[in-house]
């Protein structure tokens, strides 16, 4: 399934974004702004997005969003960390 989103013309000119970059650049910023409000797991917001998880992770640290651990996940880590 896709969605198709309708934007004018005129908001899409207003955009500082090349044309051929803009399909890109918003999907993006959705897949940021759905991860950002806990709607999107990180994996899922990357796929949005196009982009490998590492990449993703890296460009919503680079807008200041927090990361979205439970206190499960961040045991799980810590462990593999320590080789456990």
């Amino acid at each position: 399934m896709s969605v198709t989103l309708d934007i004018p013309d005129e908001v899409l000119a207003a955009l500082p974004i090349q044309e051929k970059e803009r399909n890109g650049y918003l999907l993006l910023e959705i897949a940021c702004a759905l991860y950002a409000r806990d709607v999107l797991s990180l994996g899922k917001a990357a796929e949005l997005a196009g982009m490998p998880k590492i990449a993703f992770g890296q460009e919503i640290g680079r807008r200041g969003i927090a990361r979205h651990y439970t206190d499960a996940e961040v045991e799980a880590d810590l462990a593999y960390a320590r080789g456990e």
